[in-house]
């Protein structure tokens, strides 16, 4: 359930009618609606009432803007980081730094002295050589990490490959069987408590079997490190919940996702930690955009937007679907191409995609943006950054200006020897 609804023939954000943000901000622009952010971030955390140990970090990069952290944070949320500049926008949102934990594959020696000198709660390590550079640094500080190791549990989520990051191939984390090697090593450091261990086998996963089977295999990998001699107390089981981008489409429901690690994880005696992110924001958000023109094409016209791939990326990088339809529906429907205004094919949104009929002026919104949207964002075309906005209520707030193409152009130097 979101809060973006036709009343009286127009669709609004809450209370807030979209043509009035058009008209005061412009377009493109995202629109988030705090009511959903927080309704589901709820949700979540009801699906998840039967476990009693657990922390729930939102993953900051599926929308990083400081007023939808600060929303979840009013929640009782922690950040799931990927980058000291992550977690430097959950500290800002107010989000307590032992809330805070720090994946990502490529953790530099400065991100890492950042994270100890802010004293997150946990690192997620992803290979050997971190843990031994984290050691390091954290025993030149004077200071203890927190840490579990990441497990790549060769899961296959069946997920875009693009998002599915359990896999033996891919880059993340150390293969489930040298684990237990691997973490012997790591531990025996005076300067790391290596805690626990963590798995994240992919994004937007439509179903809850592959969620299920890399749990079982990190229990059994809990079961042996303990039978090692190793203390394990806390186990960060990721995230991967999908959203519905399609109207009539089923994903799992947090109630049967909590149900399931209730049901593996009872014998583990261990705090959970989760990284939700697609699952709270996705369609917490939409994408407000106006058509430019409408142009004769072979077969079918051609819908040209203001909103591009330098926008909304998903499209042009994994052949995402995002719902489009008018903000004043006619009643009458058109198929269409649905395009950006950038120099590429790419940058194109839907082919033959029966939607409502529009016309150049009128505008038009991508359902269930919240979630890797602005985030992903580009100058492509020196085009600028588009602006978010916050409602609330029969109210609204720009939470991140629109950047325009001068503003970047001012940031950028001619030598003097180019003069």
């Amino acid at each position: 359930m979101d809060h973006f609804a036709l009343k009286d023939g127009v669709m609004h954000a809450e209370d807030v009618p979209l043509p009035r943000i058009a008209d005061e901000v412009g377009t493109p622009v995202y629109v988030y609606s705090r009511a959903t952010l927080e309704r589901h971030a709820r949700v979540f955390a009801e699906g998840l009432a039967a476990v009693p140990d657990k922390l729930i970090a939102f993953a900051v990069k599926a929308n990083p803007n400081l007023a939808v952290l600060k929303v979840l944070q009013r929640q009782g949320y922690g950040a799931d980081c990927v980058s000291v500049g992550e977690m430097r926008r959950a500290l800002a949102a107010g989000i307590a730094p032992e809330k805070i934990v720090f994946s990502g594959v490529g953790k530099t020696a400065s991100e890492l002295v950042a994270a100890l000198e802010a004293g997150i709660g946990q690192f997620n390590i992803e290979s050997e050589e971190e843990g031994v550079e984290l050691a390091e640094i954290a025993a030149e500080m004077g200071l203890t990490a927190q840490c579990a190791l990441r497990i790549n549990p060769d899961v296959d989520a069946g997920t875009h490959d693009k998002i599915s990051t359990g896999k033996a191939d891919n880059k993340f984390g150390v293969p489930i069987d040298q684990a237990g090697q691997i973490f012997g090593k790591l531990a025996a450091a005076p300067s790391v408590n290596l805690r626990g261990v963590a798995v994240h086998i992919g994004s937007q996963l439509a179903e809850l079997a592959p969620l299920e089977a890399a749990f079982l295999k990190l229990g059994e990998l809990v079961k042996s490190l303990r039978g090692a001699g190793h203390t394990i107390t806390h186990v960060d089981l990721g995230g991967g919940v999908g959203v519905p981008y399609r109207k009539g489409e089923i994903t799992p429901a947090p109630a049967d996702y909590g149900a399931m690690v209730a049901r593996v994880t009872k014998d583990w005696g261990v705090s959970l930690i989760f990284e939700p992110g697609r699952v709270i924001a996705g369609n917490a958000g939409v994408l407000l955009t106006r058509v430019v023109r409408v142009k004769r094409g072979l077969n079918n016209p051609f819908v040209i937007v203001d909103a591009a791939m330098n926008d909304l990326a998903r499209p042009a990088l994994y052949g995402a679907y995002h719902h489009f339809e008018a903000v004043q529906p006619s009643g009458e429907s058109m198929t269409a191409n649905i395009v950006g205004p950038i120099c590429e094919t790419g940058d194109t949104f839907a082919m033959g995609r029966e939607c409502d009929a529009l016309s150049g002026g009128d505008l038009a919104v991508f359902r269930t943006a919240g979630a890797y949207g602005a985030t992903m964002a580009s100058s492509y075309n020196s085009r600028g950054f588009v602006a978010e906005v916050l409602v609330d209520g029969d109210r609204f707030a720009v939470v991140a200006d629109r950047i325009d193409a001068g503003s970047i152009m001012d940031a950028e130097r001619v030598p003097d020897w180019l003069a």
